[in-house]
């Protein structure tokens, strides 16, 4: 299961993705031991080699020079793309992308950035990493949401971010219930009824986590990340018979070679295991 989620990650996520990540969804809890990001970027920084360390100082020199606006927003665009493409780190590069969207101050900026690192937060690296993502993420959206309170998808968005850790009063069920809200207001909001899924995975209710996965993926049959959750929730209510039925249906729509292989392996364990329950 964790080869198959590494496959996943890089498979939806691409290169933001580092060697490390996509292992094992972090487990949100309120409980982890604060990041230290300024410690994390000097050691991140101080591995690279001396032409690299220059030209992050100059990028860094022009934000904090801050002569012109423009200049500073170069620079931000500059050290989200060469820690997402050069040097894969997705906090640095998260970072640097929400500096980026709160210099610009647009919702359509502040929720591009919220979205894009609520899609990352399954895979971060470690719970530290998650808990401080979904804080940056929390913040992103809050600031949207002061531009326009009725948006929906950053109701949603900043619940989510909850959910994986941000910190709040209530902790991730906060999140689940104003998730919750926008679902009981609009049963159509596919965006909801995932998150839903997923504050399903988080809080052990398997079952309820499926029915919400299984809304998105009748709606969008050709969703394969949702199918792919749809498949882990069966599994973790073992009801190995839809897991199977999910995976089969994932490695008729895909073509990378390597995640069909893994699909295939876990259909196999899967499909012994249900015989052996049978056998029982």
């Amino acid at each position: 299961m964790i080869a198959l989620a590494a496959v996943a990650g890089l498979y939806f996520l691409g290169p933001t993705v580092g060697p490390k990540a996509a292992t094992k969804p972090a487990a949100p809890a309120g409980t982890a031991t604060q990041l230290d990001f300024d410690k994390m970027q000097t050691t991140v920084t101080g591995q690279l080699s001396a032409a690299r360390q220059q030209y992050l100082a100059g990028l860094v020199a022009d934000v904090k020079r801050g002569d012109v606006k423009n200049q500073q927003r170069d620079s931000y665009r500059l050290l989200a793309a060469f820690w997402k493409d050069s040097v894969p780190n997705p906090v640095l590069h998260y970072h640097y992308a929400a500096q980026l969207a709160e210099l610009d101050n647009t919702e359509k900026s502040l929720t591009f950035a919220g979205h894009s690192i609520l899609a990352y937060l399954p895979y971060a690296h470690n719970q530290q990493e998650q808990v401080w993502l979904a804080n940056t993420g929390k913040q992103l959206f809050d600031k949207a949401l002061a531009m326009n309170p009725s948006n929906d998808s950053s109701v949603v968005g900043a619940g989510g971010c909850v959910m994986y850790g941000a910190g709040t009063e209530g902790g991730p069920m906060a999140g689940i219930t104003s998730v919750r809200q926008v679902a009981e207001r609009d049963s159509t909001n596919l965006f909801a009824q995932y998150m839903l899924g997923i504050g399903g995975m988080i809080s052990g209710q398997f079952d309820k986590a499926a029915q919400r996965f299984e809304k998105v993926v009748k709606a969008q049959p050709d969703n394969i990340e949702v199918m792919f959750k749809l498949a882990e929730a069966y599994e973790q209510a073992r009801n190995n018979e839809q897991a199977i039925r999910c995976y089969q249906a994932i490695y008729n729509q895909i073509e990378v070679p390597q995640m069909k292989q893994e699909i295939a392996k876990r259909i196999s364990e899967l499909q012994a295991a249900k015989a052996g329950g049978a056998a029982k």
